[in-house]
């Protein structure tokens, strides 16, 4: 009988329907293929369970399975799922995100993040009557469309003309946008960046950065895929107290029902509007599943429940007592010079470097191996309101036999202790 993997890569291009899903993103030992989740746990084709810290692509906050947030998307389906006008969880949901985010006067639900920061992009187009996107290179992901991937080094299928029309600018490095933004004048559209990803904004950064679109007529697009309903309820925007011109939103704000939107300034999200006779319109989104019932019933359910429950606040202690077990480990094991964690405590990363200083996607392999063989699936680090105090404790007890071995392999060679191939990086030009 062929194997799951096999099955999965005849019938899907990658084997899964995100990249970073896919099998070259694990160690070899991890589960194939998985049945469900419940709370902070997954659990394979034959029942076997694992602490999960992937949670859905950091998609899932609340925890796997939440019976309340369950309950409202199905009360949507059996109101009828997708109806022939707008329906009337459409319009609460909408006014629950323009009362929730202060930046935002008007929204446009739609059901990925590629598809809401496109749209984004196509409106500070629209708005400015200019082509160049400015984006940060150190953030790794805005879309899968083309005036994204046509500026890694992803082209293959971009065409040219598409991929010059986007420069990248360094994060905490406000003179690079500077020199950017001065260098082609009247030119760019947007500015599009994450607040924060792997690095803390240095002071006055983030304010740069809005100062340098308000000077140079550029919208300024906050991407808070990652950091919306983690950082706060209101959006990291409001932890760092800017005001982009649009702003867009997904993963965790459904606890996994595919819900996402760009939203934003009212002169500018009204170019796709159609009440205004005589003006030309931008033909914005158009999606016959973008309000689907049962996630917009989700959405509302999501936020009401992490307002009641203080979700936000149970990441920020939840990953401030996680990055505590991980620096005691790793420096009981030696390994901190080779282990590091970056990032918010509500959202940390990790990063594994060999002897020479550079990224080893051997270690970061060898690593997720040892967590998979002592329970507890960590591809990257994402937490819900579901992990509690027995997962810190199952997380730290792996995590200490983990650092063991790991060190063994910072010592003796990584091919000793690697089993199956290395992890690759999503953004590679070749297989």
């Amino acid at each position: 009988m062929s194997s799951y993997q096999e099955r999965l890569l005849r019938a899907i291009p990658g084997g899964a329907h995100t990249y970073s899903r896919g099998y070259d993103q694990f160690p070899s030992n991890a589960p194939q293929i998985l049945k469900r989740g419940k709370g902070a746990y997954v659990y394979g084709a034959d029942e076997s369970m694992l602490l999960d810290y992937g949670m859905g692509l950091r998609g899932v906050n609340v925890g796997y399975g939440e019976d309340e947030i369950n309950q409202a998307a199905f009360r949507q389906i059996e109101y009828g799922n997708s109806l022939t006008r707008p329906s009337m969880i459409e319009l609460e949901a909408a006014e629950t995100i323009i009362d929730l985010i202060d930046s935002i006067d008007m929204v446009k639900f739609t059901k990925n993040g590629s598809t809401s920061t496109s749209a984004a992009v196509k409106l500070a187009r629209a708005y400015t009557k200019r082509d160049l996107v400015a984006r940060c290179l150190e953030h790794p992901f805005f879309s899968y469309d083309d005036w994204f991937i046509g500026s890694t080094t992803l082209t293959n299928g971009v065409p040219e003309n598409i991929s010059t029309l986007t420069k990248t600018f360094h994060y905490n490095d406000l003179a690079s946008l500077e020199a950017l933004l001065d260098s082609h004048p009247g030119q760019f559209a947007c500015v599009i960046l994450e607040a924060m990803s792997m690095e803390e904004p240095k002071e006055g950064f983030l304010n740069g950065v809005q100062r340098l679109c308000r000077k140079h007529g550029a919208v300024f697009i906050i991407d808070e895929m990652i950091t919306g309903f983690r950082w706060h309820l209101k959006g990291a925007q409001y932890f760092y107290g800017i005001t982009p011109d649009l702003c867009t939103f997904g993963k965790g704000m459904a606890n996994g029902f595919s819900v996402s939107c760009v939203a934003g300034k009212r002169e500018i999200m009204e170019l796709g509007s159609i009440e205004f006779p005589g003006r030309e319109r931008v033909f914005l989104l158009s999606t016959t599943n973008g309000a689907e019932m049962c996630g917009l019933g989700a959405f509302v359910a999501t936020v009401d429940f992490m307002k009641r429950n203080k979700v936000i606040e149970h990441h920020w202690n939840y990953g401030t007592r996680l990055l505590k077990i991980f620096d005691q480990v790793t420096c009981q094991h030696g390994v901190a010079h080779s282990f590091k964690i970056v990032g918010a405590p509500c959202a940390p990363y990790f990063v594994t470097l060999s002897s020479d200083g550079a990224p080893s996607p051997e270690l970061r392999t060898i690593f997720g191996q040892e967590m998979v063989r002592n329970g507890v699936l960590m591809p990257w680090i994402g937490f819900s309101y579901r992990h509690g105090d027995e997962e810190l404790e199952i997380t730290a007890n792996a995590l200490d036999k983990t650092f063991a071995i790991y060190r063994k392999a910072l010592d003796q060679g990584t091919e000793k202790y690697l089993v199956g191939p290395a992890v690759k990086p999503v953004f590679r030009k070749y297989n």
